[in-house]
């Protein structure tokens, strides 16, 4: 049987790029908590797992910390939760129209309805004047989209669940540090949900955690992500595999040691972007930066205006082609992802989410870049619009 290598050797040439998209950080310190759950040959769940879950909590200001296999799995357990707190199965949720496709999947996989909002393309997040007419009896929560680390518009989102006695979910996958208004995020919601993917700020690899302040729906979600057994062997909910080891563990420790490190150069190189793409406003729309808020920055994203006289294919091969490696501004889930057609949903019905999939890419700002890497970013950028 010929193995088809392709993809492998598509992700290697982008590893050796000027300006790769992402990195993980694997400290010293991570090594040996590894090596000594290697020899100790306990390698499930166990003390690294406790450590961290409590580690991390911290980190955001919150009581409780729960880590699951993936992000995904966060938003996934977090929304069964609900299920202890009214919820009946098939009742719906309410989320932004552009998000990576996780965030809609988790939805279903806990057996709710998605119920999409459209988003504002100068922030990327779910449109809070648009969030009330998607109410209905049946809505049970509301997970707004921290969408590159931009902190989603908290305080009406929160006004609004509050008139509606629904709960929010925060889907802080990339949003680890930012800030809104003096309050960290992932402790503004009932319950938030972080990706510990590979690419983000903490890493464990693979892995997510759902963290938040009600000890109940920690007990709930701790009894989710075993197969939904409580005591030693009763199982009372439908629940999910989805348990983090000790290894994975390990790392996020790692992680969580250099946090302040990775965020803060995160941050400079986003501040460094922010400020180099000022001059090429009539071109593109980029992330700013609002008043009383912070930005725990994934990446930076760029989008194409429609004025202007170039695609946005024709943007990202050009930079491609100059060693800057990019991924597309995720779709409009409803509309623009085939797997989910069945739900009926036209082109056209987000137009927001359909535009910034369209006209969107984003680039790497991780903490192994430096500004020179920056620079660099602006002198393709400039090079390519020269042209125009």
């Amino acid at each position: 049987m010929k193995l088809d290598n392709t993809q492998s050797q598509t992700l290697s040439q982008k590893a050796n790029f000027k300006v790769p998209f992402g990195t993980v950080s694997i400290t010293e310190d991570a090594r040996d908590l590894i090596n000594e759950v290697i020899d100790s040959k306990w390698v499930t769940r166990g003390k690294n797992v406790q450590l961290f879950e409590e580690k991390f909590a911290a980190l955001f200001g919150v009581k409780e910390g729960v880590s699951v296999s993936s992000g995904t799995d966060a938003d996934a357990l977090a929304c069964a939760v609900l299920y202890d707190f009214g919820a009946q199965r098939g009742d719906e949720i309410i989320i932004p129209s552009l998000s990576f496709v996780a965030t809609g999947n988790s939805v279903f996989q806990a057996g709710f309805k998605p119920v999409f909002v459209d988003v504002k393309r100068e922030t990327l997040n779910i449109d809070p004047d648009k969030i009330e007419a998607a109410i209905t009896p049946k809505t049970r929560a509301i997970m707004p989209v921290h969408l590159m680390g931009k902190p989603a518009a908290m305080d009406e989102i929160c006004a609004i669940a509050k008139k509606h006695n629904l709960y929010i979910i925060e889907d802080a996958a990339e949003a680890h540090g930012a800030e809104y208004k003096g309050k960290k995020i992932g402790s503004i919601g009932d319950m938030a949900a972080f990706s510990l993917y590979a690419a983000h700020i903490v890493t464990t690899i693979e892995g997510g955690i759902t963290i938040t302040n009600n000890p109940k729906m920690a007990d709930v979600l701790r009894s989710l992500r075993n197969h939904g057994i409580v005591n030693k062997f009763e199982f009372k909910r439908i629940g999910f595999s989805a348990k983090m080891n000790e290894i994975e563990a390990a790392v996020g420790l790692g992680n969580i040691k250099i946090f302040d490190h990775i965020l803060n150069t995160r941050r400079r190189n986003l501040l460094h972007l922010i400020e180099k793409f000022k001059k090429y406003e009539e071109f593109f729309i980029t992330l700013k930066e609002d008043e009383g808020e912070k930005i725990g920055p994934h990446a930076f994203s760029i989008i194409v205006r429609p004025s202007a006289s170039f695609s946005k294919d024709e943007f990202v091969a050009f930079i491609e082609d100059k060693g800057v490696d990019s991924r597309n501004l995720f779709y409009s889930m409803p509309t623009q992802c085939p797997s989910y057609e069945f739900l009926g949903h036209k082109l056209g019905s987000f137009p927001e989410a359909e535009f910034c999939s369209d006209h969107g890419t984003h680039i790497g700002i991780h903490q192994d870049l430096d500004i020179e890497q920056m620079d660099y970013v602006d002198e393709v950028v400039g090079e390519f619009l020269k042209n125009y």
